[in-house]
């Protein structure tokens, strides 16, 4: 198999919140709060403020043997298929990491037929199956294969078939055109590019298009904007069914995050500081080291040396997303990263966090994994341990 190696880019992540989560903004307006306390609930965000979907209301369902398997993985390839966006699913699920203790993939390249297919960029990669390997998958990835009048309908037969086999679905950029072709986004939520985001709209009106999100989880489809807002799409797939260890350890192979919070945008202001003292790096390593403590804005605004109204217009600037929704969501990854690998008490961890207690803990989890702590940690904890150092990001 002649697959193009594509260097995936560190991207921002977000998903559109289905249940509109707490409203940070109003939230630290009133109180400059960062902590874990409840939260002033808006109804509908602002077009130009798209917040974090439920990162799976149905995200955690289980079958006999435990969480849904991802073994088999097709990646759908037509002609004039996107170099980079294939190089982003042959890097997450193409590669024998084996030798790190990682899962191996069965991993497939198919179209509508096989052979040789023309990419975008003008060179060519074997195909070696057909659209009975994308029926068969556990989970099929439709790439960027740029917008058609029309699909092949062997193709969209083929991922009709794997979603009623229950299969993952994920597509990167344009491919989302595809899954709405085969019409398996009728009734969804979903995302793409978002130069994209009308002609999807008014091409799939049954479709609820999220033009400013950086990936939708709509269980068990997922759709993800453009180019290497692909990659926080498949390693969310991973940690949802593989958990975090294993989506970490793939992102530390690929030099990229291993996860970005919600409620960022595709694209943000500014996100490259325009002076080399700006950055909000310092103080974003900072609060990372310390999410046990109950932090305000207004005491990061001092570590930044801002006032509290600069921080936090810069924070969103820099990150997409606001503080306090920023602080959560590296809370809810250390929580994932204690219960798989420390036998701590859920209270115990939640103080950890920086939760303050268990209720809290649950109610986060719950929103942004849709499952309980203690699922969880049935699902993929492993030999239990007392903590380690605490859990950053790599």
């Amino acid at each position: 198999m002649h697959v193009v190696a594509a260097v995936p880019a560190v991207a921002v992540q977000v998903a559109a919140d289905q249940d509109a989560e707490e409203s940070e903004t109003a939230e630290e307006a009133q109180q400059g709060e960062c902590g874990g306390h409840a939260s002033t609930v808006r109804a509908r965000p602002r077009p130009d403020e798209w917040q974090e979907r439920t990162i799976a209301t149905k995200s955690c369902h289980c079958h006999a043997g435990g969480m849904r398997k991802l073994e088999n993985v097709a990646v759908v390839v037509l002609e004039e298929v996107h170099p980079f966006e294939l190089g982003v699913a042959c890097e997450v699920f193409g590669l024998d990491r084996s030798e790190s203790g990682l899962p191996v993939y069965d991993f497939a390249l198919a179209g509508d037929r096989p052979g040789p297919m023309r990419t975008h960029s003008g060179f060519t990669v074997d195909v070696p199956h057909g659209p009975e390997r994308i029926a068969e998958a556990d989970l099929v990835i439709a790439t960027a294969t740029g917008i058609r009048a029309h699909y092949p309908e062997e193709v969209c037969a083929a991922l009709r078939a794997a979603h009623d086999r229950g299969a993952h679905l994920l597509s990167i950029c344009s491919g989302s055109f595809l899954l709405g072709a085969a019409g398996l986004l009728d009734g969804r939520r979903c995302t793409t590019h978002w130069r994209y985001a009308d002609l999807m709209a008014e091409r799939f009106p049954l479709t609820t298009v999220e033009p400013g999100v950086l990936y939708v989880d709509d269980h068990p489809v997922i759709t993800s904007a453009g180019t290497a807002a692909g990659i926080d799409a498949c390693l969310h797939l991973v940690r949802k069914v593989q958990g975090a260890e294993v989506a970490r350890a793939i992102a530390r192979r690929m030099v990229v995050a291993p996860h970005r919070d919600g409620g960022q945008a595709q694209f943000i202001s500014r996100p490259v500081p325009e002076g080399g003292g700006e950055s909000l790096a310092g103080v974003l390593e900072w609060m990372r080291r310390h999410l046990d403590r109950e932090t305000g804005v207004d005491q990061l605004a001092r570590l930044a040396h801002m006032s509290p109204r600069t921080f936090a217009r810069r924070f969103r600037e820099e990150t997409g997303t606001t503080p306090h929704r920023w602080l959560t969501g590296q809370r809810v990854l250390l929580a994932q990263h204690l219960l798989e690998s420390t036998g701590e008490s859920v209270d115990a961890i939640a103080t950890r966090c920086g939760f303050g207690n268990a209720a809290t803990l649950r109610h986060h989890f719950g929103r942004r994994l849709g499952t309980t702590p203690q699922a969880y940690r049935r699902a993929f904890g492993g030999p239990r341990r007392t903590a380690g150092p605490q859990y950053q990001d790599a």
